[in-house]
């Protein structure tokens, strides 16, 4: 059974491989859904696929190290320097650099790319919007000093390390602005163009994008970062994860990614094949709105139910291998993130601490998606926490339902997950350890938990340039969250890849963007 239509692949790589049952040698062929891509715009693209692309496509000044995620390596910047005032950075271009298309990279380029997100002010932009840029004062915060030599500033209460983070994530990805201008549209500074092509210098560009159907990407010999190994990557919508499970068996994809427990399990036995559990920057936590009933705001019951969520259960013997336990704010993974898990299911516990505060015939109403793993989850607690004399009622609805409602305050309880945007701490403490007084719609604000002292803590690990007092800090409000929090945070998701087992050098790192091809050889 041949599930590639030969059509599709003779249209994207001219060739008759699908009849064929291995995969070319000089193509890495990727069996996933792709049905979320809408942009391969730096500027726009915030999906899995898009962003799983970006690191492929486009380069930044700085990037993670596959090797090592938190060092922040130079890529299209050789050097920088930050200014005296604390507010600014000096960037040296990387010489000699070109994108895709022969065009070297130009100081311009750095200024054209890092303005237009701002100007464009689509989902991705508030990354960078938290520096104070805006559309009217963006231009003069990027300066040309020379041709290698260019100028970030800020006005935001912010350290230029954290300022590398988000200069490292994929919305600041360097585009050639000659490419892109020349297929402007309507002064849309090229985003419908850059939807379906690309202008980067990574180690691959866009050589063909069907939506719904594939994705096309061939070498760019020229990148900074060295030629890839292969010479096209071909990643081709299976919505089905049992599918993607089949191609990889037959040898007509590489690579099945996104898989599920039952498909995993299958192929750990198959000859031929390796399977991967990469954690990922997903965390399941449940939440309690403080101010919907007063047993939600004692922080007696909160520390009951660190006790009654069963974390092993769940993540061993329920999902049977598509999450690990982690009751911390931070992922795995990430700077400063603490992988102790102080608390395990103990009903018996529970009910003595329910029982000192005088919290008796305690229930709550759980809204939850109702879309696996999100109600297989809530089902579990809901034993779990009946166990410890905690009643849950489910409340199930479609994720936009309760999405809304959460953010209305219109809830009791509600299990969520939370990914991250960056790869930076804050991109998480500012969700669970921040309720400023502007309104924001936090975690923290959504469970009406009012933490001034939190608040400033978080905001001063942004202003540290120091990484050993970076991390201290995120390190101490984690254990405060930890500790006393209208926070259960339970799980951390992991994505199950499986490959054929003569691929090499294929790396897959925590965050979506961490994805790398251009080591992968056959």
């Amino acid at each position: 059974m041949k599930l590639f239509a030969p059509t599709v692949l003779a249209l994207a790589l001219g060739t008759a491989f699908a009849a064929q049952a291995a995969t070319p040698a000089d193509t890495l062929v990727i069996a996933q859904s792709i049905d979320d891509s809408s942009s391969f715009d730096p500027a726009e693209g915030f999906e899995l696929t898009a962003v799983q692309a970006f690191t492929n496509l486009y380069q930044r000044l700085v990037q993670p190290d596959p090797a090592n995620p938190t060092d922040l390596k130079p890529t299209l910047a050789s050097s920088w320097e930050a200014g005296s005032d604390n507010r600014s950075l000096t960037v040296t271009l990387r010489d000699g650099a070109k994108f895709a298309s022969g065009n070297p990279l130009r100081a311009e380029d750095v200024i054209f790319s890092l303005s237009r997100v701002v100007k464009l002010n689509l989902d991705p932009s508030f990354i960078l919007t938290q520096l104070g840029w805006s559309k009217e004062n963006v231009d003069s915060h990027l300066k040309k000093i020379d041709d290698q030599h260019v100028q970030i500033s800020w006005d935001a209460n912010v350290s230029p390390t954290y300022v590398l983070s988000l200069l490292a994530a994929p919305v600041s990805s360097i585009v050639d602005e000659k490419t892109v201008m020349a297929n402007e549209q309507k002064g849309d500074l090229g985003n419908k163009w850059l939807a379906a092509h690309s202008a980067g210098s990574g180690a691959y560009q866009i050589r063909r994008f069907v939506p719904h159907e594939v994705v096309l990407l061939s070498a760019n010999p020229t990148s900074p970062g060295g030629a890839p190994k292969l010479k096209n990557v071909l990643i081709k919508n299976v919505p089905e994860p049992a599918a993607r499970r089949l191609l990889l068996e037959q040898g007509d994809a590489d690579i099945a990614r996104n898989l599920g427990a039952d498909q995993m399990a299958a192929l750990k036995s198959k000859a031929g094949v390796k399977t991967l559990a990469v954690p990922m920057a997903s965390l399941y936590y449940m939440q309690f709105n403080i101010d919907a009933q007063p047993a939600l705001k004692n922080p007696a019951l909160w520390e009951a139910s660190r006790y009654l969520f069963d974390y092993k259960g769940i993540a061993n013997d329920l999902l049977k291998g598509q999450f690990q336990v982690h009751q911390s704010f931070l992922p795995e993974g990430f700077l400063g993130a603490l992988n102790d898990n102080p608390y395990q299911y103990d009903p018996e516990k529970a009910k003595a601490i329910l029982k000192k505060a005088g919290l008796t015939n305690v229930s709550f109403k759980l809204a939850v998606s109702n879309q696996p793993p999100y109600l297989d989850i809530a089902q579990a607690l809901q034993g779990s926490f009946a166990r410890g004399g905690v009643k849950i009622e489910l409340i199930p609805g479609l994720s936009t339902e309760v999405a809304t409602n959460v953010k209305a305050h219109k809830y009791e309880a509600t299990l969520n997950a939370w990914g991250a945007d960056y790869f930076d701490p804050n991109t998480n403490a500012a969700a669970f350890a921040y309720n400023p007084e502007d309104g924001s719609k936090t975690l923290a604000w959504r469970s009406n938990w009012h933490i001034p002292e939190l608040s400033k803590q978080t905001l001063a690990a942004t202003a540290e340039s120091d990484k050993a007092k970076r991390i201290e800090l995120y390190e101490n409000m984690q254990r405060e969250v930890q500790k006393q929090s209208p926070y259960v945070i339970g799980l951390q998701a992991r994505n199950l890849i499986a490959m054929r087992d003569n691929l090499k050098g294929y790396v897959q790192g925590i965050n979506p963007d961490m994805v790398y091809y251009s080591q992968v050889s056959k």
